[in-house]
């Protein structure tokens, strides 16, 4: 079955009892049951909710996965992977890290007695080097957030798999239509379904979707003990949203690469940071395992003034000054001073999230009236 008839048709049924095509909002905390332990699958809403069952299982077919489950938010998904860690286990990510992810590990679960390395991982033999028999688990964003680097997928399996950790990789800024990391060899595949699963700024929601059945298993009793589930209103939206990923996707992507070289060529314009030019560092391996490049851009002014990009991210008006990403419509964020605000300077700076850094969600308006909007604002 291809992707746009998985995404609008898997783990969706009419409703046996109306026939009513969408999947009613199943808006209950608990079920009947005829008799102890004798019930239609269902015993308490944060165990298992029809709504948000049927999400899980649309989520994992649209991953080429067997399991889903979603959580309260992105950051709650990754909460549930770090939880199957002990103390004394290693994490390897990477050096350009959303910085919500950065704090969780950092001020969360480095107390707790997990270390964590963050590592340029463009070249893989930056992660070789710091695999040790403690090591369970490597982190992958790519495109990572917000430099837009690429991590080659099937590099990272190998090293995995030659150490016997979890390859985890979070799918957020690619979603599933232009990448399917589980093909590409990893173990666990997370969304901030927030992003472009959703697609419409009205829902905060994390996913997980594997095809291992070990790591289901445990990541299900996560998931029930720990209780940060989502609701079946939220359940019921990312379900429709996902109806129209492929055609939204199509639109991030032309809009993006239209963008992209409407900075490249702009005279106040630094760096451009987007996948799809041949330039971009690792673009090979994004050709190889991408199927677009994404709407997602960052880009640096000359002269790397940040009273210029507070600035220019003030005086537009299309692309709404706003945390978070993939939506319909376009968003513009000043990584240094939001997103990545939890990140040390020091630290950032390394990585590139420098003051000028500003980050573009593209959305899916006329693009003639993006590019007249970010025209002006540079002015």
């Amino acid at each position: 079955m291809k992707f746009a008839t998985k995404a609008i048709h898997e783990g969706v049924h009419p409703d046996p009892t109306t026939g009513a095509i969408m999947t009613p909002i199943y808006q209950t905390s608990t079920y009947v049951q005829d008799g102890v332990g004798n019930h239609k699958g269902y015993e308490y809403s944060r165990t298992l909710n029809p709504t948000r069952h049927a999400l899980e299982k649309n989520l994992a077919a649209i991953e080429n996965g067997k399991y889903g489950a979603c959580f309260g938010s992105g950051l709650a998904a990754i909460d549930c992977v770090i939880k199957m860690l002990n103390p004394g286990d290693e994490v390897i990510s990477t050096n350009d890290l959303y910085g919500g992810s950065y704090r969780i590990f950092k001020t969360i679960f480095e107390k707790y007695g997990i270390k964590f390395h963050f590592v340029n991982m463009q070249d893989p033999a930056n992660v070789k080097a710091l695999i040790n028999e403690n090591t369970k688990i490597i982190w992958v964003e790519t495109p990572t957030n917000p430099m837009m680097n690429i991590i080659d997928i099937e590099a990272m399996a190998h090293l995995s798999k030659s150490c016997g950790a979890m390859l985890c990789v979070d799918n957020t800024f690619a979603t599933p239509f232009l990448q399917s990391p589980l093909d590409l060899g990893a173990d666990i595949v997370m969304h901030s379904v927030t992003k472009y699963l959703g697609g419409h700024s009205d829902v905060v929601m994390g996913a997980l979707v594997t095809s291992d059945d070990a790591i289901a298993q445990e990541m299900y009793r996560i998931q029930n003990s720990s209780g940060a589930v989502t609701a079946p209103m939220d359940s019921f939206l990312v379900l429709r949203g996902i109806k129209t990923l492929h055609l939204r996707m199509e639109r991030h992507c032309e809009n993006g690469e239209k963008i992209a070289h409407f900075l490249l060529a702009h005279p106040k314009v630094d760096k451009v940071y987007w996948p799809g030019f041949p330039s971009h560092p690792n673009h090979d391996v994004a050709k190889k395992q991408m199927r677009g490049f994404g709407g997602m851009i960052s880009f640096t002014l000359k002269g790397n003034l940040l009273e210029d990009a507070l600035a220019i991210v003030k005086n537009m008006h299309l692309f709404a000054l706003a945390e978070s990403l993939g939506g319909v419509e376009s968003l513009v964020g000043h990584p240094a001073t939001m997103t990545h605000a939890s990140i040390p300077k020091e630290v950032r700076e390394l990585s590139g999230v420098v003051d000028s850094l500003i980050r573009l969600s593209v959305g899916v308006e006329d693009v003639e009236d993006l590019i007249e909007d970010l025209s002006q604002a540079l002015a």
